[in-house]
């Protein structure tokens, strides 16, 4: 059995009072977003993968109409009511407050959920734009769905943890890290049409490795410029006479940086589909730090600690980077030579830690398998 699956079980055995039998369980990846950042939102395409750091909850029915879920690292509970009625952004401790969002979320769409006691272990970090938040939240929906008798289409369940991270944070996103989060598929990334919610899964060379690495600068979307970036693309496809950006041309965006990145990044994205086709490892660092630039200098989400990473990240010999998730803080990405990734992530961290006086932490990730029960 495995180490984390024993822990969660010897909890909520402990917290219950009942057998091993009537246990309930989901396991739900992070992600990284190879490329494509803030094309989601603007129904364009993006190009993320499950990754091997996930979000496990234990779950078992109680007697009364609470929900009550504990974080064994965190080493917090919170306890809600099953009806929805408790206010998502009122609750504390923060983590919780995801879980209140999942509650509201079903109850608003009809469903009875009974009181349940939930045990969950994340391993994807907090705040480094691996998408820990969606990892909990498309957990906790389908928990709280399974204990209703439910069970949503996928496209439903990703929709439904959405609504229950705007309900916890307030900040409108886009359903990439959900769809990424229940589609994921071991060795591939997923090209998403964020207008049609088609998934085209794209084997990841066996020659190449993703490192992602923590600049040890925590990003917080709702403290972030992030939903005023959103309302920027709205305005500039109203200013167009577009539903999105999705229908733009570059020449009708190339005097509005923002619009700009947008466009041109969903351009990127394609391009590097048709590397990975072709395992054009060459073009995929172009395209990277191109993607990186583009959010730098256009979409102005980058910090200087994440710029030094990308740049150390290719001088110490990966074929590129770019920063991950939304920005603001958070984690890089690059692809490296499998047999010299963990010397190049040494060089990095080592060079990096020097100069930023900030402590890096690194993540060799591969490709897993979308949401599902832990073997």
């Amino acid at each position: 059995m495995d180490e984390r699956v024993a822990r969660l079980q010897s909890r909520i055995l402990a917290e219950t009072g009942t057998s091993d039998g009537e246990i309930s369980w989901v396991r739900v990846p992070g992600r990284v977003n190879l490329i494509g950042d803030h094309t989601d939102y603007n129904e364009r395409f993006v190009l993320p993968m499950a990754i091997d750091r996930d979000c496990l909850i234990a779950s078992v029915r109680r007697g009364d109409d609470r929900v009550r879920a504990t974080s064994l690292e965190l080493e917090t509970s919170v306890e809600v009511a099953s009806d929805g009625s408790a206010d998502p952004r009122a609750v504390d401790p923060v983590w919780g407050r995801f879980i209140a969002g999942a509650v509201q979320a079903l109850t608003v769409r009809g469903a009875r959920v009974p009181g349940l006691e939930l045990v969950l272990s994340s391993t994807v970090p907090l705040g480094a734009g691996l998408s820990s938040s969606s990892a909990l939240s498309v957990g906790a929906v389908l928990a709280l769905a399974d204990a209703a008798g439910l069970a949503p289409p996928p496209l439903d369940i990703a929709r439904i943890a959405l609504d229950a991270e705007v309900r916890a944070t307030g900040v409108p996103g886009g359903l990439m890290d959900q769809l990424t989060a229940l589609h994921g598929r071991a060795d591939h990334a997923l090209l998403i049409d964020c207008r049609s919610n088609a998934i085209e899964p794209l084997p990841l060379p066996r020659a190449l490795s993703v490192i992602a690495i923590h600049s040890g600068m925590e990003r917080t979307l709702a403290a972030s410029a992030y939903a005023q970036r959103r309302a920027a693309c709205e305005e500039a496809a109203t200013a167009l006479g577009l539903r999105a950006l999705r229908d733009a041309s570059l020449d009708a965006v190339r005097d509005n940086p923002i619009a700009r990145h947008v466009v041109s990044e969903n351009a990127r994205v394609l391009e590097f589909a048709d590397a990975l086709r072709s395992g054009d490892t060459n073009a995929l660092g172009r395209l990277m730090l191109s993607s990186h630039a583009s959010l730098r200098d256009d979409f102005a989400v980058s910090t200087p600690e994440l710029d030094l990473l990308v740049e150390l990240a290719v001088e110490c010999g990966a074929y590129g980077a770019r920063l991950t998730g939304a920005g603001f803080g958070g984690c890089i990405v690059a692809l490296a030579q499998r047999n010299h990734a963990d010397d190049v992530a040494a060089k990095v961290a080592l060079r990096y830690r020097a100069a930023s006086r900030h402590e890096p932490v690194v993540f060799s990730v591969r490709a897993v398998d979308g949401a599902g029960i832990p073997s």
